[in-house]
C-alpha cells in the first residue's frame, strides 16, 4: 500500500505545512511520482519526477538533506533538469513506514525571501518537517489497519453467509446489530425489516429473560416464530460476546427443526435402503403380495402389514418406503412391545424440558417429529397400550401431535405403516384394540403369507442364505445335500424365514465339508422328521381340540397360584376377559390346590 491511498490527507498535510513556513510544499511517493503539492506544484500533481532528481536521491538514500545553493550541490549537478532549475533552495525528509520508504516531503524556495525563511532555523524545520513525515507515515499506517479491518469485515461476512445456519448479532438489549443471509431466509424477513426488530420477537419475551440464568450461553433451545401464515419451529445456540469478563451481546444461530432432524436421519437411517427385488420370493403368492405392496407404496394411506413373526413385515414396510416419493426422506421404525409402557408416549411424541422428573434439558423430539416427511414404522403395533391408541388416532386424524408437558399442537407430515403378528380384528372384538383405530390403520392391509405357503421358495431361500452365511462366517459351503432339502421341505417353519435363516447358520457353522447333511441341521428339525414322510402324516386336531387342551394344561398348571388366571392368561397370551369367556365356553373346571 502507498501514499497514493491517502493522496487526499497527504495534501491537506501539504498545505498546513505551507500555510505555517510560507514556502512550497510537494510529496513524491517511493514510484516517483507526486501525489500532493502547493502553490506551483499543485498543477504538476500525477506527472512523474526524474530519479536522478533530487526527490529520486532522497527515496533511494533515505536521508533528508538541505540545498541551500540550488544548482550548485552535488545533488542537483546530477538532475537532468539542473539548467532550466528555478529553485532558490529545498528541504528533503524521507517519509519511512517500519524503516520503509514510501515518499519523501519537500520544501522549495522559488525566492530569496522563502530561501530565507527555510536557512534562518534549519535545525526546527528539519524536526518540524520529520514530525510532518511521521503523520503522514501514521496516516498510512491507519489507512492500511482499515483496509485490514475492512477485508476482515468482508472475509467474515463470507463465512457467515455459507453458514447453513441463521446467526444474528445482538447487543445486551436484544438490539439487532449483525445477521447473515440464512437469517433472512429462515426468517422470511428482509433487510429493512430484521434491523428494526428485536430478538424477543423471534424467541419471545420469557426465552430473553432467562438467557440472563444461563449466563447468556444455552445450547439446542426450542423456539417457535409466527409471522402471519408463516410458522416456523427450530432450536437455537447462543454465545456471550465479551472482553475482560465484561458482556457486550449474544451471537444465535438459529436451525429449522426439520433441517437438523433429516440430518440425523442421514446419519442413522441414510444407509438401510431396501428393494422389493432383494425380498427373496418368486412363488405366485409371495408375487401378488410384492405387487400390492408396490400400488400401495405409491399412495399417502395408512397402511397395515398382518404377518407372523419372521415373516419379513419390517422389509416390506422399508421397502415401500424407499420405493416412494418419500425415498429421500426418513424412515423411523419404532417396537411398540419393545419399549416399556412407561416410555412408549415420550419415545413417539416426544416432551418439553421439565415435563417429568428426569426429563433431559431441551426436551425431546419423538420418532414422528424424526420421521418428518417420511414414514415411521410401528411394529407390533397391537401390543400398543390403550391409552396410547386413543393419542395415536388422534395424531392420524389431525396429522398433529402434542409433546408430553407441551402446550401446543404441532404439524407434521409423515405416513404410518404399522405392522403386527396378532389378529387385530379378534383383539377389537375382545376390547384390546380400538376399532376406530383399527379402521384408521387398516386402509391398506397387507398379509405377509408364511413360509410353509410357499414352500417352493425354500430352495431360492437356501440358496441365498447360505451364501451369505459363507460370507459371515467365512465357509466354503458349496451346497445342501437333497435330504436335507427334503426336511426343510416338510419342516412346518413356525419362525419362518428368520428360523430358516438361524437354521442354516446354525448348519453353517457344524458343517465340515463342503455340503450340508442332515446330521448338521438343528435337533428340533430331525426329530421330527423321524416319522414324517410324503405319504406318511399324523393326524389332524381341530382347532376348537387344541385351544381346550392348552387352556386346561395352563389353568390346571397354575392352580396353586394366588394370580392363577392372571399367569394362567399370560402364559397362553391372551387376555384375562378371554380367558375367562373360553373357560366358561368350553365348560373348564378351575380346582385350586
Amino acid at each position: 500500500m502507498g501514499l497514493m491511498t491517502i493522496a487526499s490527507n497527504v495534501q491537506n498535510i501539504s498545505e498546513a505545512i505551507a500555510s505555517v513556513i510560507k514556502v512550497d510544499v510537494t510529496v513524491v511517493d517511493n514510484e516517483y511520482k507526486r501525489i500532493a503539492g502547493t502553490g506551483s506544484y499543485r498543477e504538476r500533481i500525477g506527472e512523474e519526477v526524474n530519479q536522478n532528481s533530487v526527490f529520486g536521491v532522497a527515496i533511494k538514500k533515505g536521508e533528508g538533506f538541505i540545498i541551500e545553493n540550488a544548482g550548485q550541490h552535488a545533488v542537483c549537478l546530477q538532475c537532468v533538469d539542473a539548467k532550466d532549475c528555478k529553485e532558490y533552495a529545498e528541504v528533503c525528509c524521507p517519509i519511512k513506514v517500519n524503516n520503509e520508504v514510501v515518499g519523501v516531503i519537500g520544501l522549495i524556495a522559488f525566492e530569496e525571501k522563502q530561501r530565507d525563511e527555510i536557512l534562518h532555523n534549519q535545525s526546527n524545520l528539519i524536526k518540524f518537517l520529520n514530525k510532518m513525515a511521521d503523520l503522514i507515515s501514521s496516516k498510512l499506517l491507519e489507512q492500511k489497519n482499515t483496509d485490514k479491518i475492512q477485508l476482515l469485515v468482508k472475509e467474515l461476512e463470507v463465512v457467515l453467509n455459507s453458514v447453513d445456519k441463521g446467526i444474528l448479532a445482538v447487543d445486551d438489549k436484544g438490539r439487532i446489530l449483525r445477521y447473515n443471509e440464512r437469517a433472512l431466509k429462515l426468517f422470511q424477513t428482509s433487510e429493512k425489516e430484521i434491523m428494526h426488530k428485536n430478538i424477543k420477537d423471534f424467541i419471545g419475551m420469557a426465552t430473553f429473560r432467562s438467557l440472563a440464568k444461563e449466563k447468556y450461553k444455552i445450547k439446542n433451545g426450542e423456539f417457535v416464530y409466527k409471522n402471519k401464515e408463516y410458522h416456523l419451529r427450530g432450536v437455537f445456540d447462543t454465545n456471550p460476546i465479551s472482553i475482560d469478563h465484561e458482556s457486550f451481546g449474544i451471537v444465535f444461530v438459529f436451525s429449522k427443526l426439520s433441517d437438523i432432524l433429516n440430518t440425523v436421519n442421514d446419519i442413522t437411517t441414510g444407509t438401510i435402503a431396501t428393494d422389493f427385488d432383494e425380498i427373496i420370493g418368486d412363488s405366485l403368492i409371495f408375487r401378488e403380495v410384492k405387487l400390492e405392496a408396490k400400488k400401495a407404496s405409491q399412495s399417502t394411506s395408512t397402511i397395515l402389514i398382518q404377518g407372523e413373526s419372521g415373516t419379513g413385515k419390517e422389509l416390506f414396510a422399508r421397502a415401500i418406503h424407499f420405493h416412494s416419493d418419500r425415498v429421500k426422506a426418513p424412515f423411523i421404525p419404532i417396537n411398540c412391545a419393545a419399549i416399556p409402557e412407561q416410555l412408549l408416549e415420550s419415545e413417539l411424541f416426544g416432551y418439553e424440558e421439565g415435563a417429568f422428573t428426569g426429563a433431559k434439558r431441551g426436551g425431546k423430539a419423538g420418532k414422528f417429529l424424526l420421521a418428518t416427511g417420511g414414514t415411521i414404522f410401528l411394529d407390533e403395533i397391537g401390543d400398543m397400550p390403550l391409552h396410547l391408541q386413543t393419542k395415536l388416532l388422534r395424531v392420524l386424524q389431525e396429522q398433529m401431535i402434542e409433546k408430553i408437558g407441551g402446550k401446543e399442537l404441532i404439524p407434521i407430515d409423515v405416513r404410518v405403516v404399522a405392522a403386527t403378528n396378532q389378529d387385530l380384528e379378534r383383539k377389537v372384538l375382545e376390547g384390546e384394540f380400538r376399532q376406530d383405530l383399527f379402521y384408521r390403520i387398516n386402509v391398506i392391509p397387507l398379509q405377509i403369507p408364511p413360509l410353509r405357503e410357499r414352500k417352493e421358495d425354500i430352495f431360492t431361500l437356501v440358496e441365498y442364505l447360505l451364501s451369505k452365511c459363507n460370507i459371515k462366517l467365512r465357509k466354503h459351503i458349496k451346497e445342501v445335500d437333497p435330504q436335507a432339502l427334503d426336511i426343510f421341505m416338510h419342516y412346518h417353519w413356525p419362525g419362518n424365514v428368520r428360523e430358516l435363516e438361524n437354521t442354516i447358520e446354525y448348519a453353517v457353522n457344524m458343517c465340515n465339508s463342503s455340503v450340508i447333511k442332515k446330521e448338521d441341521l438343528p435337533k428340533r428339525l430331525i426329530s421330527r422328521d423321524i416319522s414324517l414322510s410324503p405319504f406318511k402324516q399324523e393326524r389332524i386336531i381341530p382347532i376348537r381340540d387344541l385351544e381346550k387342551r392348552e387352556i386346561q394344561k395352563a389353568v390346571a398348571y397354575y392352580s396353586n397360584r394366588k394370580q392363577n388366571i392372571a399367569e394362567a392368561a399370560e402364559a397362553l397370551g391372551i387376555s384375562r376377559a378371554t380367558l375367562y369367556r373360553k373357560i366358561k365356553e368350553y365348560d373348564i373346571k378351575i380346582v385350586s390346590k
